[in-house]
């Protein structure tokens, strides 16, 4: 058997954030895009699921065009079985990520971020499965009081802490 391990490069722009993740039914789609439409009525999104039996097309839902074709276009390039991907713009992963995951069918989800992600994929002659990801950067350090003011400040002024 020969095993063969790539990265894939998700293709977005820097202001869109997303979710990736491991399903397991075709029905999958259609309540995640549920999930996403009661979270949030301002939210634009694309989610693409592919479908690993039977016609093994990815499927795509969401709100937004362009939202729709880039979680396609990044479906497409991952092609691991049962694995979706959410894409989102006026809207975060915190406000719909324990949603999505009390989605019966969720399985797990690899990350939530808006970071440049890469997908670590293992192929065989039976087909894809991801392994992990790869979600920004190394650090650079620990963070010194000035950090820790930051990171304070900015969450409030985010509105996620008082």
């Amino acid at each position: 058997m020969v095993l063969e391990l790539k990265a894939v490069k998700i293709e977005k722009p820097a202001e869109v954030n997303l979710i990736l993740g491991q399903t397991h039914f075709i029905k999958s789609v259609e309540d995640i895009y549920e999930v996403m439409v009661a979270a949030s009525a301002a939210a634009k999104f694309g989610i693409a699921f592919c479908e690993s039996s039977g016609a093994c097309l990815v499927r795509v839902e969401g709100n937004d065009e362009d939202m729709k074709k880039l979680a396609a276009k990044n479906a497409l390039s991952i092609g691991a079985g049962h694995s979706f991907i959410i894409f989102m713009k006026e809207a975060y992963p915190i406000n719909v990520l324990n949603a999505i995951k009390a989605v019966p069918e969720v399985c797990t989800i690899y990350c939530a971020t808006a970071n440049s992600v890469e997908v670590v994929v293992a192929e065989t002659a039976a087909g894809r499965g991801i392994l992990g990801v790869i979600d920004g950067e190394k650090p650079k350090g620990v963070e010194g009081a000035e950090g820790i003011r930051w990171r304070k400040e900015f969450l409030r002024k985010l509105g996620y802490k008082r």
